[in-house]
């Protein structure tokens, strides 16, 4: 375990690093903001782009991986959902952004340095597998239950525009867009231009990581204690725990795809969680508190998956 430890420590002291600067004010949150919009706009993409438009998209793009994880990941919504509804009283919008929480790993930003770093950088073909789908999949859902909770179950033409819009407009799905394209079309990128794309995308996660912990400075929990323990408990526990018992039983998954499948499932709710509930003004206070209480209760619930995986090829 302290060996497993010492392996992602680096992820979670460059996280609190971010956090002590700006919190101390060595950094001000202004310019975290900057750099954390360089990095949506044009790191991810490039890092996405970088990697897919590269990816054996036949050997990676198992449907066995995908029906494991996603299976979980929506059990996850539904379960948030409803418990965000039934146990704690909230509305039918308000419990649609905690289910969101639930819904959206942050499978990027964490999941793939703590893949690398677990099992090595030649694991990652099942992480970039499960991101290509994971935006477009989550918006779609999550947007698509937004508009009928506040349309009373009315889907419209306006709701399918919105969901349209923020899809389309995406920098990640313009990179994954770009980098399919590439990929399936066998068309060369010059090199100057993929050196440049390489450049950025190296750059993408570390400062990403840094720009996480000064964001969830905006974060800290200040009310809806219970609804992010729910969310955390989804998805650091029983979102893995489903992806490992359909990897490993009625899936087949070899055992390298398990590994990554069921870490990349064990990571905290991504910040998009948060930038959900803002574009709603709903349940911001617990999308907020959910993305604090799951990362930093990763730090205790990651390298537990990781001892698991490791048992299972043991």
């Amino acid at each position: 375990m302290l060996e497993i430890l010492l392996i992602i420590s680096p992820i979670f002291i460059i996280i609190g690093t971010g956090f002590a600067a700006v919190r101390t004010g060595v950094i001000p949150i202004a310019a975290i903001d900057g750099m954390m919009k360089v990095i949506l706009t044009f790191g991810f993409p490039c890092l996405l782009f970088s990697k897919i438009s590269r990816l054996d998209l036949a050997a990676a793009f198992d449907p066995a991986l995908f029906v494991s994880f996603y299976t979980g990941a929506l059990s996850c919504f539904v379960l948030g959902m409803l418990g965000a509804r039934l146990i704690f009283n909230r509305p039918w919008t308000d419990s649609v952004v905690i289910g969101f929480a639930a819904l959206f790993t942050n499978c990027l930003m964490l999941g793939v340095p703590i893949t690398a770093r677990a099992f090595g950088p030649d694991t990652l073909g099942p992480n970039f597998a499960i991101i290509s789908i994971h935006s477009p999949i989550c918006f779609l859902v999550g947007i698509t239950a937004m508009e009928l909770a506040k349309a009373d179950g009315q889907f419209s033409a306006a709701s399918l525009k919105l969901i349209t819009r923020e899809v389309v407009r995406n920098p990640l799905m313009i990179g994954l867009a770009a980098a399919f394209i590439v990929n399936l079309s066998g068309l060369t990128v010059p090199s100057p231009i993929m050196d440049s794309v390489d450049m950025l995308a190296e750059a993408a996660l570390p400062a990403a990581i840094f720009g996480l912990g000064g964001v969830l400075t905006k974060c800290e929990p200040k009310r809806a204690f219970g609804e992010a323990a729910m969310v955390a408990g989804l998805s650091l526990i029983i979102h893995p725990l489903i992806v490992i018992g359909l990897a490993t039983g009625p899936m087949h998954l070899p055992l390298e795809v398990t590994q990554s499948a069921v870490l990349t499932a064990a990571m905290p709710s991504g910040l998009i969680a948060f930038v959900f509930a803002q574009l709603y003004g709903r349940a911001t206070g617990a999308a907020a508190s959910a993305v604090m209480f799951a990362t930093v209760g990763s730090l205790i619930t990651a390298p537990i998956w990781i001892l698991i995986l490791r048992q299972l090829g043991s």
